[in-house]
């Protein structure tokens, strides 16, 4: 009698592809809502840090407003709750994701076979104009890329893709260390903005990480969203991953422990 394996429910082929962690928001083992976050940490969603640099006072929430029949259920939301309108030259607001260097060595980093990758989310927010989305070699003096995305409609989930050229120079750590970072700024002051953006691979330019960012902690009315982010290796992106919940959650035990 011949057996017919059957994938499991939101499977597709080339499993695993999304090297993020969650990137659908849908575990929070922390909690769903974190009131007066004005210093770093996992406040809810889990693989997803905030770091603040005296830039507001924040709510962070696992929301159930999401895009319209693209699958999501929950999306993480940041909402301003005392407003920095001038921020110092050292203030600074990104979302973060980290990952450890084994899991990326296809990534080929560090070698003339480099590949590309890239990067697709769905966001949210009434206050429009440019981010700035970076990533960062923790394993190599903290090379750094980063391209911007327009906000263009207030209060209108919009589907964004970047992509980033591989990195010929320095390979990531075969083990477990955090090699490599995704930063979402969200606002920074002139230390991080008065440069010239570093649009290709580099050594660490503070000056050159968030040039253009809009300042979102300049009003209590300003809120963000993201949910559905997938990086991914080459220069398309493809439909998000759906992994199972239990899955999903297995992954995220890992850190959360």
């Amino acid at each position: 009698m011949a057996i017919t394996k059957i994938p499991a429910a939101g499977f597709t082929g080339n499993n695993f592809r999304n090297i993020i962690i969650n990137g659908d928001m849908s575990i929070a083992q922390r909690g769903t809502s974190t009131a007066s976050i004005t210093s770093s940490g996992y406040h809810t969603i889990d693989r997803w840090q905030t770091s603040i640099g005296s830039m507001g006072t924040w709510t962070q929430s696992q929301s159930t407003d999401v895009p319209t029949g693209q699958g999501f259920a929950k999306s993480l939301k940041m909402d301003c709750t005392t407003a920095n309108g001038s921020p110092s030259s050292g203030n600074s607001l990104t979302l973060a994701t980290n990952f450890e260097g084994q899991n990326l060595q296809y990534l080929k980093k560090g070698t003339s076979s480099a590949e590309s990758t890239t990067l697709s989310f769905w966001v949210k927010s009434n206050k429009t104009g440019t981010y700035i989305a970076e990533l960062m070699d923790n394993d190599n003096s903290n090379r750094h890329i980063n391209k911007s995305y327009t906000i263009s409609s207030a209060d209108t989930w919009e589907k964004k893709t970047i992509t980033f050229a591989g990195d010929t120079t320095g390979a990531l750590g075969n083990d477990n260390g955090n090699s490599f970072t995704i930063n979402f700024w969200l606002g920074g002051g002139s230390n991080y903005t008065s440069g010239t953006l570093q649009t290709s691979w580099g050594s660490l330019v503070q000056a050159n990480r968030a040039v253009g960012q809009v300042n979102l902690a300049d009003s209590t009315s300003n809120e963000w969203y993201v949910t559905g982010v997938q990086l991914e290796a080459g220069t398309t992106a493809s439909d998000f991953e759906f992994l199972p919940v239990d899955i999903n959650e297995q992954r995220c035990f890992r850190y959360f422990y």
